[in-house]
Formats: structure tokens, C-alpha cells, sequence
């Protein structure tokens, strides 16, 4: 049976941004294929630029979010790694990774890190009990 694999929350934001920099090169490279259309190259090139700056704006983001990371030593493969929400994958060996005791032991759930799916969580435990 295949094996889900998963990807931490810091990489997949920051393929992401890199995805908006190679999509706003595109856009320009775009441009210049249509130099003899001013108005077309003009508008590739504006919105190539405005990628590459929201791509700078998602970088500086999650290089914020990435100072407020939990920095934690992963029990595989014991790099060094950060973890965003309740539960992630570390960046080097995709183990997932959880701080929260009430999930040990459980299957990886990224829903886990929604305060919706919490609160559905919290009710049916409420449920069961009674």
C-alpha cells in the first residue's frame, strides 16, 4: 500500500512563493514574445512584476511566521526542524509531528490544526461520554 507522504507547512509556503517568481519570469519572458503588441507586453510585464512582489511579500511572511515556529529535534531523523499548528511533517525526513499529547499515536490529520474541526472534535467527545 502506498504511503502517504507529507510536507511541512514552511516548505509547501515557500514553494508556493517560488511557483509566484518562475510564474512572473513566464509572464515577462511572455512580453517580450509579444514586443510588437505595445499594450499586450505592457500588461505581461506589469503582471510578471506584480507576481515576483507578491511573491517578496509571501517570503517575508512566512520568514516572519518561521521566527515564531516551534523549533523542535525530530525523533527519525534528529535534524533540527520547525513545526507550525498542533501537528507538521519535519522538513528533512517528512515524519509527522505532533506537540499535542491528546494526538499521539493517532493518524496525521492536517484538519487538526483548524479550530472547526477542534470544536467538532471536542462535541462528539462530549457526545460519547454521556
Amino acid at each position: 500500500m502506498a504511503q502517504l507522504v507529507y510536507s511541512s507547512k514552511i516548505n509547501k509556503i515557500r514553494s508556493f512563493a517560488l511557483f509566484l517568481i518562475f510564474a512572473g519570469f513566464l509572464l515577462m519572458y511572455g512580453g517580450i514574445l509579444t514586443k510588437k503588441i505595445p499594450w499586450l507586453m505592457a500588461t505581461f510585464f506589469i503582471l510578471g512584476i506584480l507576481l515576483i512582489v507578491f511573491s517578496c511579500v509571501v517570503y517575508f511572511w512566512i520568514g516572519m511566521l518561521s521566527t515564531k515556529a516551534i523549533p523542535i529535534i525530530c525523533p527519525n531523523c534528529e535534524k533540527p526542524t520547525k513545526m507550525l499548528g498542533r501537528v507538521d511533517a519535519c522538513m528533512h525526513c517528512k515524519q509527522t509531528l505532533t506537540l499535542d499529547k491528546d494526538l499521539e499515536g493517532k493518524e496525521f490529520d492536517e484538519r487538526y490544526n483548524s479550530r472547526h474541526y477542534r470544536k467538532e472534535l471536542r462535541e462528539k467527545q462530549k457526545n460519547s461520554k454521556k
